[in-house]
């Protein structure tokens, strides 16, 4: 279930209350509840913060699953100063961070979206944007500029928004690959169980025939009878 405008302000974190695992939304630097109330919306602005990830077009030819790669061979860390920018041209993909560090308690999800008006200027945020009860750490946002016309990222710009939603939780927090992140990171994508075995080869090269064509030959069961 979405929460009310009130229902979001009346569980930030004031920066001296006690935290509690099934109530408190931690959002730091904390933002201007009375600003919030307000608006009087059901989505909390967060502001872009100063570390940027992009690929090494000169390094990288392809990407597939189960990629050894360190994401530091294939990609560059940037900096940008707050009164400074990142540009963003036309077709060019880059990550960001959130300016903002959360803390997720137990029983809330959210899911992130784009501001409308930068959508409108060809700037597309966040493709990966579901958050899980008890995240903890900066979100990291997938910017494209799908527009005709480069666009200036400046730290501390309102970047995008959150939307919470109640759900029925009572256990630890997410643990996903991405929770604690102060800086935008690649990830890893690795092949799952369910890959591997589709992956592995039914049949299997073998002899080369007397025309000189390769032969194929079922692959052997290997497990006990």
């Amino acid at each position: 279930m979405p929460l009310s405008a009130k229902e979001v302000t009346d569980r930030l974190w004031d920066g001296r209350s006690e935290i509690r695992d099934s109530h408190t939304i931690c959002v730091v630097p904390i933002p201007n509840v009375v600003d919030v109330r307000k608006k009087n919306a059901t989505a909390l602005d967060l502001r872009l913060g100063r570390w940027f990830r992009s690929m090494r077009l000169t390094k990288v030819t392809e990407l597939a699953v189960g990629d050894s790669r360190h994401e530091e061979s294939i990609s560059a860390e940037h900096y940008v100063r707050f009164n400074d920018h990142f540009v963003l041209h036309p077709s060019q993909f880059v990550i960001g961070i959130t300016l903002e560090w959360l803390k997720f308690p137990i029983n809330i999800s959210g899911y992130v979206t784009g501001k409308s008006s930068w959508g409108r200027r060809g700037l597309i945020i966040e493709t990966a944007a579901g958050i899980h009860p008890g995240f903890t750490g900066c979100l990291t946002l997938e910017l494209a500029n799908v527009g005709t016309t480069p666009i200036k990222l400046s730290p501390g710009m309102q970047i995008c928004q959150i939307f919470f939603h109640h759900v029925d939780n009572r256990e630890r927090g997410a643990t996903t690959q991405f929770v604690g992140y102060r800086k935008p990171g690649l990830g890893r994508v690795a092949k799952d169980q369910v890959q591997e075995a589709l992956s592995k080869p039914y049949f299997e090269p073998s002899k080369v025939s007397a025309s000189g064509d390769p032969t194929v030959s079922p692959v052997e069961d290997t497990k006990e009878k």
